[in-house]
């Protein structure tokens, strides 16, 4: 990421808390992105990840604190949430008049889906909805991209080309993002800041060093997944990696280990 100006920031969060009962959930959380920045949201299951999404998606509201959004809000759930009755080209434009139509087709034809535009989502695959799904978000040229995990229902083949593609979009459009996943590999593939939620606020942030033509490098991806996964709690997977990295263990020195045990 280049540098920015105070005016190119968004304030997203300030102080934001959110209860379920008794359980907190967040507490007074703050969340500040640039303007095109690509954020990812890790934590374990109940950190607050989805919460803060859908604070930010205006579909829930924080018990204390402030949500400020900029106007032009994309979602993009796990499920796509297509309308079984409603062909492809009436999904992307629900909502929209019918001079956003050429516009519409222009977006399926930006996700891969110029041939689909009159097909039923029932027909659909998995990844070819969600790739619906990001059209029907993108017709709307929004300034801020939510995802809550997109693409954690496809397979490990369809979730790779997904990687790819929104990459190629978010770069063309330069559209501020922030995804939550629970995986570790796409936070850092995909992000330029990836933000760990622990105890309903973010502990601990991670800035993912790219090479010039935007790809992670091997090894900022090895010890940037070893520090989240430390500071997800998996220490000793942490420390194994950062060890094999460091010091590659040989067959022998396996079995010497062994032999002292």
């Amino acid at each position: 990421m280049s540098r920015r100006s105070v005016a190119d920031m968004l304030q997203l969060a300030t102080g934001v808390s959110r209860f379920f009962g008794a359980q907190r959930v967040l507490d007074g959380l703050d969340l500040t992105v640039e303007e095109g920045e690509v954020v990812a949201l890790l934590g374990r299951s109940g950190s607050g990840k989805s919460t803060l999404l859908r604070l930010l998606a205006g579909l829930d509201k924080p018990d204390a604190g402030q949500v400020t959004v900029p106007d032009g809000v994309g979602v993009v759930f796990q499920e796509a949430r297509l309308f079984p009755w409603l062909d492809v080209l009436d999904n992307v434009t629900i909502g929209l008049p019918r001079t956003a139509r050429a516009a519409a087709l222009d977006a399926l034809a930006e996700v891969g889906l110029a041939d689909k535009s009159r097909a039923w989502p029932l027909t659909l695959s998995g990844g070819e909805a969600q790739r619906v799904a990001l059209a029907r978000a993108l017709v709307r040229e929004p300034r801020l991209m939510l995802f809550d995990e997109p693409f954690g229902a496809l397979d490990a083949l369809t979730r790779i080309a997904m990687h790819q593609l929104v990459v190629r979009i978010w770069a063309r459009h330069a559209t501020t993002v922030v995804l939550v996943t629970h995986d570790v590999d796409e936070a850092v593939l995909l992000a330029d800041r990836v933000l760990v939620l622990d105890g309903g606020r973010i502990a601990h942030q991670v800035t993912v060093t790219r090479a010039a033509d935007g790809s992670v490098p091997a090894t900022e991806l090895l010890d940037r997944r070893a520090e989240l996964f430390s500071h997800l709690g998996v220490e000793q997977l942490g420390a194994l990696r950062r060890q094999a990295r460091a010091e590659p263990e040989t067959p022998l020195s396996q079995q010497e280990r062994l032999a002292q045990t």
